[in-house]
């Protein structure tokens, strides 16, 4: 395993400053929904974004918690021919261009995201999927005391990563610190990146004056109903789906995920077609990640305290976090 190194997460001193980047701003705690896909083959993801059993944009109007995610929309396709990103900020369920959108919405990786603001005002620079150059980033979760936790952060980053950031929330800030990994480190394996990226949290949220929980949770998150508004605001939650351009990568921590893998093209039962063609369906493979379950099929819970990644054969590959 290759080991990250580069700046230790011990020096914070010497804040990078830059008044260009724009003021926090913190809307009511709830989440987001995201829905990820790598295959080895191009795959079309509109039944499952607009008309399958509980479909991205049904999540938008009322998720499985009951709450609506209305504060924009993104979705994204990567490799192949490059990539393309589409962002607005109305709700998805109420957008036009959503359903034209995920109509079209097609390749070997795609991300999607329904958001329901917790840091930064719902505005196009705010909204999923962040980019950066080939790298895209969506997050369900939440960094506690950012306004505190972001000075820790900008001082391990390159003026050029600083410069990268435009909007105002944790999310992009935390594409940024795994770029910036990525960049002193470019051997690393993306599950080392994203486990250090998760563990410098882990430590700037200990650093803060509040009284934060940056470990495994022993709460479901399935619900948000049931769990206390304390334990919502003052833990570290990071659902994060990334990638380099390349393989996709991502973590589950206090935040419910779920994951299907198919081995030959999904034949819908919604449009009656699959939804990969290829001519050789023992070839295929395509893992889908998301925060609910969009389809009546057995998808497993991804473990709490877990990265990944699903590389360009679509196979799913998971492992343990290790704590500080």
């Amino acid at each position: 395993m290759t080991a990250v190194t580069g700046r230790p997460s011990s020096v914070l001193m010497g804040v990078f400053r830059n008044d260009r980047l724009p003021s926090l701003q913190f809307d009511h705690l709830h989440m987001c929904r995201v829905y990820g896909l790598r295959a080895s083959h191009p795959t079309h993801a509109a039944c499952e974004l607009l008309d399958a059993q509980n479909a991205l944009i049904d999540q938008s109007r009322e998720d499985g918690r009951g709450l609506s995610n209305p504060h924009g929309w993104g979705m994204a396709s990567i490799g192949g021919d490059g990539a393309s990103c589409f962002r607005q900020v109305d709700p998805a369920s109420e957008s036009e261009a959503y359903r034209r959108e995920g109509l079209k919405l097609k390749g070997t990786m795609l991300l999607a995201h329904v958001r329901r603001a917790t840091v930064g005002s719902t505005s196009p620079e705010n909204t999923h999927p962040f980019r950066h150059n080939g790298a895209f980033l969506i997050h369900n979760g939440h960094v506690p005391s950012f306004s505190e936790v972001r000075g820790l952060l900008l001082s391990t980053l390159s003026e050029e990563r600083v410069e990268a950031i435009q909007g105002a929330t944790d999310s992009e800030h935390i594409l940024a610190l795994l770029l910036q990994l990525r960049d002193e480190n470019p051997e690393a394996r993306l599950t080392d990146i994203t486990r250090e990226a998760i563990n410098r949290l882990q430590e700037w949220c200990a650093m803060t004056d509040v009284s934060i929980q940056t470990e495994v949770s022993d709460q479901s998150f399935a619900d948000l109903d049931h769990v206390a508004d304390d334990i919502l605001h003052n833990t570290l939650a990071l659902n994060l789906l990334w990638t380099d351009g390349e393989t996709l990568a991502g973590s589950r921590f206090n935040r419910s995920l779920w994951f299907r893998e198919r081995s030959s093209p999904y034949l819908c039962p919604i449009c009656g077609s699959p939804h990969a063609r290829t001519r050789d369906a023992a070839q295929y493979r395509v893992s889908v990640l998301a925060s609910e379950r969009v389809t009546d099929e057995d998808w497993e819970p991804v473990p709490n305290g877990s990265v990944f990644t699903v590389s360009s054969d679509g196979v799913f590959h998971q492992e343990g976090l290790v704590f500080h």
